[in-house]
């Protein structure tokens, strides 16, 4: 038998073969909706953006932290500022303002813009949630929490925006709290401990225009163990303990 009749008598028939979960479902982005700008009706540089006053002060706040010939680095705290003030995402507009303040060629401002996730190049809901989907969340259930949260918005894939404007979905690489997944992020805040029951209840809470208290969701207070305390359970010991008579 040939090498080639040997790969293809083992490679299963289509019937045979299980169905296994994409590591992710969000929709793939393609390279040039990540970062090339082309203007629209919502997005182009005609539109015009200014901070408000109070945000102008902050900004000159945030500049006056670093040495005027740094002050370039202060991009990333403003476009920050820009987004919040522009309900959630960074149009060009944003980045320009952004630009002219830190008086820098635009094209730098766009490469962060760009390169961090965090800023979010297109229009969201009034509450952006992230649902983390990367391996410790996973074991614990991220998929069912995920798949909750896209069934209980009426069938949004991730990715996508809720037709009234509340909600956009997506689903994102650890957020940093694996102790406690399988969690998610609502705008600036972590929600952990999730089951589908708890997840239900936070959406309805933000669509009636509510905020849920943050955190666990399990009562527990921070990542304790839930066993109980099992490290740390004796009096440390102090200065000079277990040395050496003549370091004593």
């Amino acid at each position: 038998m040939s090498l080639f009749a040997r790969v293809a008598h083992r490679i299963p028939s289509p019937s045979s073969r299980s169905v296994i979960r994409a590591f992710s479902s969000t929709p793939r982005a393609r390279s040039d909706h990540l970062f090339v700008h082309r203007d629209t009706t919502y997005n182009n540089s005609k539109i015009p953006f200014e901070y408000t006053r109070e945000n102008l002060k902050r900004a000159q706040e945030i500049i006056s932290r670093y040495p005027p010939q740094y002050k370039k680095a202060a991009v990333i705290p403003l476009l920050d500022l820009g987004q919040r003030q522009n309900k959630g995402w960074t149009s060009i507009s944003v980045m320009n303002y952004v630009a002219k303040l830190l008086e820098l060629p635009p094209m730098r401002v766009y490469e962060v813009a760009t390169f961090y996730t965090m800023f979010n190049r297109e229009p969201i809901g009034t509450n952006f949630v992230q649902v983390c989907t990367t391996t410790p969340c996973m074991l614990q259930g991220s998929t069912e929490i995920l798949n909750t949260v896209t069934e209980h918005l009426g069938g949004l894939h991730p990715g996508e925006t809720t037709k009234d404007g509340k909600f956009t979905v997506v689903e994102v690489e650890c957020q940093g709290a694996c102790s406690n997944a399988p969690m998610m992020a609502v705008n600036d805040d972590f929600y952990e401990d999730l089951t589908p029951e708890s997840t239900r209840k936070i959406l309805d809470a933000f669509a009636a225009g509510n905020k849920p208290k943050p955190g666990p969701q399990s009562g527990r207070h921070t990542s304790e163990n839930s066993a109980g305390l099992t490290a740390l359970t004796s009096k440390p010991y102090g200065p000079g303990d277990h040395c050496l008579p003549e370091f004593s």
